[in-house]
């Protein structure tokens, strides 16, 4: 025989099955989108409230990437964050840790000959 649910048990399943939807289709923003989005606010052209609507995110979620916008920014101006590698210079930065590896093979190999050499001529 099937059980009943109750309004109260039936209206907690429902939330949590809308709960769990808004998870699974939650807009991920990238931090350029982010940035602009802030920028925007910092205008002030919209209210926040209304920003945070054209956008379909939270107020509490605007104002963290506004706070991260922000502290970031402080810690650039004031030289404490180091400045981040580009792909190119990566790469041009393992191309020259391989050489120099080679290099330095090379070298132990050419150490090597001429300590036997000489261990030879003793």
């Amino acid at each position: 025989m099937a059980k009943k649910t109750t309004g109260k048990e039936a209206k907690s399943s429902t939330e949590k099955l809308i709960k769990e939807i808004r998870r699974n289709t939650a807009k991920v923003y990238s931090s350029e989108q982010k940035i602009l989005i802030v920028m925007e606010g910092m205008r002030a052209e919209l209210s926040v409230a209304e920003l945070c609507r054209k956008y379909g995110i939270s107020q509490p979620t605007y104002y963290k990437w506004s706070k991260e916008f922000i502290e970031a920014g402080k810690k650039r101006l004031s030289g404490d964050e180091l400045r981040e590698a580009t792909s190119d210079e990566v790469k041009e930065l393992r191309k020259e840790n391989s050489m120099l590896k080679e290099s330095l093979a090379d070298l132990v190999i050419r150490y090597d000959i001429v300590k036997k050499s000489l261990d030879l001529l003793d």
